[in-house]
């Protein structure tokens, strides 16, 4: 048996503690989400109260935790684009099984310590970090921390947020800006919370998704594929079409069937600077809202109109769709944080500088756009 290893998590005040017999899934909590919030080893020993995340490979204890589960009354849900089979007791213990992935999960103490049983490391450690990083967003939003549907980058503290739907260019900006010596802090979303006078923003750490055809016009295509064709690998939830036409050179966008999703690259945070360096932010003071828009004939200017923020937004219960709470990490919590947050963050972020722009195919033209934007804000 492994001498257990544990890392702890810290994000503003809040905070969760990894432990685990299996030195790599702490090394993976460590790696993917400490490159944006703070991450250190402590002693396994010295680990005696929650949050925390005890995460083992056991097979023995998956297979109590699968039998407890399938003899009694369970439900079947959707957990990480797996299926999930989960039971509740009179304690308030909830027990999941999700057996394509062999995992097995019990949630214990109002979610405060999550058991998590495993057959393999790679799931195993996936399955953690994605755990640990629901534990403390339930601290933040209980502390009221909202969460934003944005990208962001931060230069001297002063962050610069950008909204918009799918396809409008929020992914864009942040690595156009990151690419331009901008810090990046957030691809897709953000936390915001009011503190005093101010805004604060913190990341909320995860693989970042890259289009081919965006990663090829930014100029890092040839760094990704040297890395693979090294021996090294990105995220493991990336499509193996994705790596087979990294390695094969093509860099035409791929599509899901129908036509509606793109498969994308999936880099790792760290990868942002060891790969790309580009420097990541920790943090920030929310400055200025950008809304871009995609023409491809357009030269990249400021457009006029008025665009004030909506509900597409904000992160909310509907659309966590991937991580449900059925663990009962956050009773009683929108996913994306509260009304009270919600109006406080909206009215404070309504004071701030908006800008409208619209964005052409040419990058190099993009960036210097922005560049010079972020600059003048």
């Amino acid at each position: 048996m492994s001498t257990p290893t544990a890392t702890r998590l810290q994000a503003a005040d809040a905070s969760v503690t990894v432990l685990s017999n299996t030195p790599s899934v702490t090394d993976w909590a460590r790696r993917y989400l400490g490159s944006w919030w703070n991450a250190f080893e402590v002693p396994a020993s010295s680990v005696c109260a929650g949050p925390l995340v005890t995460a083992d490979l056991d097979g023995k204890a998956y297979a109590d935790l699968n039998a407890l589960v399938t003899a009694c009354p369970h439900d079947e849900v959707t957990y990480a684009k797996a299926r999930l089979l989960l039971a509740r007791d009179s304690t308030g213990t909830i027990t999941g099984v999700s057996p394509e992935e062999g995992l097995a999960y019990r949630s214990e103490q109002l979610g405060g310590h999550v058991t998590i049983a495993g057959l393999a490391p790679e799931p195993l450690a996936l399955a953690t970090a994605r755990v640990a990083r629901e534990m403390i967003r339930a601290t933040l939003l209980r502390d009221g921390w909202t969460l934003l549907h944005a990208s962001a980058v931060v230069r001297s503290d002063q962050a610069l947020l950008t909204f918009g739907s799918k396809g409008a260019g929020k992914t864009t900006t942040a690595l156009l800006l990151a690419s331009r010596g901008a810090q990046l802090l957030a691809n897709d979303r953000v936390f915001v919370k009011v503190v005093g006078s101010e805004l604060r923003v913190l990341p909320w750490p995860s693989a970042a998704a890259i289009g081919l055809g965006l990663l090829d016009a930014l100029g890092l295509y040839d760094v990704v594929r040297d890395r693979l064709q090294a021996g090294e690998h990105l995220h493991p939830t990336q499509h193996q079409d994705v790596t087979d036409a990294l390695l094969a050179g093509r860099r035409e966008p791929l599509w899901e069937p129908g036509g509606k999703r793109e498969k994308k690259v999936q880099v790792f945070p760290d990868q942002f600077t060891t790969w790309f360096g580009m420097e990541l932010a920790t943090g920030g003071r929310a400055a200025a809202l950008l809304f871009p828009r995609i023409d491809p004939s357009a030269v990249p200017a400021v457009v006029d109109g008025e665009r004030s923020l909506g509900e597409d937004d904000f992160m909310s219960g509907a659309t966590e769709d991937r991580y449900p709470d059925h663990f009962g990490l956050a009773p009683g919590i929108d996913g994306g944080g509260d009304d009270l947050a919600r109006a406080t963050v909206t009215d404070q972020l309504a004071s701030l500088p908006h800008h409208q722009v619209v964005l052409g195919h040419d990058v190099q033209a993009n960036a210097d756009f922005l560049a010079k934007l972020a600059g003048a804000r």
